[in-house]
């Protein structure tokens, strides 16, 4: 994402299809928990919130929160209607499956109170409206052109593959080399060669959760997702796409009826 740049077809298979991972890679003993980069352990560290196989002990959902009842026919349309009236993948957007596949995600929007919950799911969507122009583009525009800017040289942990492009794809837009090595590695696909997936099977929802999910239920604010995210437009890097977001925000905000919280810039 473009610090990170970070919704059938793509929604036929998803808005967010990629699902949680279930396998463990570290071959770690079988008390042990898998750690996000691949390490085993039995502390906090290696079996909260980044664990990835073995015995996790991932923190309970906090609420019990619909987030169907939160996401309505009416909210999700009203994005789609402000989509130019050409757009190409309008059709790839819905939101039965998004709601299908946030049950792989009991977390997403279910962490402190009613109104955290909203808060989350309105900060969510609110940078998919940014990145996708009203949940119309999938890769990010003119990206081709743009493909040798996303290749982090120094990273040896996940090297470019130099006949691949890494800007943005998918409904928040992933970029770089790195994301894609690590969503790869996450989610069970090859990132660094098959760079393409990304623009078919979503990877937004394990990008939030990885990335934004802790940090905000932790209260720190709608500009902690936008630093996770696009930490560039940060410090006055580009104001007005950060502006952009918290406009967004704003508005979905007022229609789950629930106050914006602290720190909306970054």
């Amino acid at each position: 994402m473009k610090t990170s740049l970070l919704l059938a077809g793509i929604f036929l298979a998803g808005i967010f299809l990629l699902g949680p991972v279930t396998s463990q890679k570290c071959n770690c003993a079988p008390n042990e928990c898998c750690s996000k980069y691949n390490y085993c352990g039995t502390r906090d560290d290696y079996c909260g919130k980044d664990c990835r196989g073995g015995p996790c002990t991932l923190p309970a959902p906090q609420n019990n929160v619909d987030v169907s009842s939160i996401v309505t026919s009416a909210f999700f349309s009203g994005i789609l209607a402000k989509s130019v009236g050409n757009c190409p993948r309008k059709s790839f957007y819905t939101r039965d499956v998004f709601l299908k596949v946030i049950g792989d995600y009991p977390h997403f929007g279910r962490s402190g109170s009613i109104e955290d919950s909203r808060r989350e799911i309105a900060a969510f969507f609110a940078h998919v409206t940014h990145e996708t122009g009203y949940l119309c583009y999938i890769e990010e525009k003119d990206g081709h052109a743009k493909a040798k800017e996303y290749c982090n040289m120094t990273n040896t942990k996940y090297p470019c593959n130099p006949t691949k492009g890494y800007y943005g794809r998918g409904p928040i837009q992933l970029s770089w080399n790195y994301n894609y090595g690590e969503a790869g590695e996450n989610l069970g696909f090859n990132g660094l060669n098959n760079p393409e997936i990304v623009a078919r099977d979503q990877t937004a929802l394990w990008f939030w959760m990885d990335k934004c999910h802790w940090d905000f239920a932790s209260g720190n604010g709608f500009g902690a997702t936008i630093r996770a995210i696009n930490g560039k437009e940060c410090n006055a890097g580009n104001t007005g796409a950060m502006n952009s977001r918290i406009k967004y925000y704003n508005d979905y905000c007022n229609q789950f009826g629930v106050d914006v919280g602290p720190n909306l810039g970054c």
